[in-house]
């Protein structure tokens, strides 16, 4: 079939544009045609007979800026001039939709997020009027939920709020949801009585990931850890839930100059840089400066990211709310040992009760205990080793591209 893929964005090291690129893989594989329209390509090489680049469904336009500040950020006390521009700017939306689907032919829709958390809400919105229009069977990825973020997506404009739950997610007849986790299983049943299925977010076992050579030999002396210093990685966007205070914290605990944290993730989605101010503040606080890297304008894509893992002893993931927890089945591929939050709403009932062997923390609380026990993994590099393999073993059995394929072979049947 051909597969027609909405996404805000693709080529990054974000977790739903991750996840697309290993949807397209396994759906290609399986002899779908993909074809590709989002607002930025980022890092992305781009073949433009199966990429279109439509820059207004990108999270950065102006539009989306704009819509974001006044239905969220900075209302207006009059909802009418917000809910002109969803509608203007979701039929401009869903007027090029129309085009690029009739254009290639596209057979079946793929909506990447966007029809669950609504950060485009133009876009959401776009796509409920494009299904409606063309009839076209569509599959929606959806990762995570508004009403997960606390206020993030709430408005002070009861127009607005009707909308978005009109909009997110979408529920029109016929739509197959696909969900990254159990929690995500049981909203659709007790919110909606809808059954959607269940996609773990997964790594490609089959390729080499993490692993040292030449090449990436530098790639964290370049980053300024020494030849002699251990490097803690926290391979995460800078943003509130991924609990980077946390990390942090460990360090100071550690007290060993020795220690380097690299943190590999933008602040582009925080907004106005507030969490990155407190940790900075943190950091400075705690005298921690010549010990915490960051290295997001070295971090840019898969290959980058590999070789973070490469020469990496630990991995620090204290997240406090995933949808999953990309960063933690690929600290498993690249055969790293994870120190871990019990996030909610995921951790334990669907990757921690698995087995793996991890460190593990209850409320981001760092007692004697489990740093003790962090500390005996990090000058271990045999025990760092064992962890390592045991974990990759769970994780290719659990969450590879094989369990993907099985997935999407039932998702795309129609």
């Amino acid at each position: 079939m051909r597969i027609g893929i909405i996404i805000g964005r693709i080529g990054g090291v974000d977790g739903v544009a991750l996840e697309t690129e290993k949807w397209i893989d396994v759906l290609k594989k399986l002899g779908h045609e993909v074809y590709i329209i989002s607002g930025e390509f980022e890092f992305w090489k781009m073949d433009h007979t199966y990429h279109y680049h439509f820059p207004v469904l990108s999270f950065f336009s102006p539009e989306v800026k704009w819509e974001q500040r006044k239905a969220f950020y900075e209302p207006d006390k009059d909802p009418g001039p917000i809910l002109d521009h969803i509608e203007n700017v979701s039929n401009i939306i869903t007027e090029k939709l129309e085009k690029w689907v009739h254009n290639n032919k596209i057979e079946v829709l793929l909506s990447q997020n966007a029809s669950a958390l609504p950060s485009h809400v133009a876009m959401g919105v776009a796509i409920k009027k494009l299904v409606q229009k063309t009839n076209l069977p569509i599959v929606t990825h959806d990762h995570d939920f508004h009403w997960e973020r606390g206020d993030r997506y709430v408005s002070v404009h009861d127009e607005v709020n009707a909308l978005i739950n009109d909009t997110f997610p979408l529920l029109l007849p016929d739509v197959r949801h696909a969900v990254i986790n159990t929690f995500g299983l049981e909203t659709f049943k007790n919110k909606f009585n809808i059954e959607a299925t269940m996609v773990p977010n997964v790594m490609d076992f089959s390729r080499d990931y993490g692993v040292p050579n030449e090449d990436n030999s530098y790639f964290l002396r370049d980053l300024g850890v020494g030849l002699h210093e251990i490097a803690l990685l926290q391979v995460t966007r800078i943003v509130r839930r991924k609990g980077i205070e946390t990390a942090v914290s460990l360090l100071d605990k550690l007290n060993d100059k020795k220690l380097k944290l690299v943190i590999t993730g933008n602040n582009h989605d925080d907004q106005n840089r507030e969490y990155y101010n407190e940790i900075v503040d943190q950091i400075h606080d705690l005298n921690l400066t010549t010990q915490v890297i960051f290295a997001s304008h070295m971090v840019r894509d898969h290959k980058d990211l590999s070789d973070v893992y490469a020469h990496g002893r630990a991995c620090t993931y204290f997240s406090t709310y995933e949808g999953f927890g990309n960063a933690f089945i690929e600290a498993v591929l690249a055969k790293k040992p994870i120190f871990v939050n019990n996030y909610k709403p995921v951790y334990m009932p669907d990757i921690g009760s698995k087995g793996f062997k991890t460190v593990m923390l209850e409320d981001s609380q760092l007692t004697d205990d489990k740093v003790q026990k962090m500390t005996d993994i990090i000058y271990n590099q045999e025990l760092c080793r064992e962890i390592g393999e045991y974990n990759y073993t769970l994780g290719k059995k659990y969450f590879s591209f094989d369990i993907l394929e099985e997935k999407l072979s039932e998702l795309f049947q129609f």
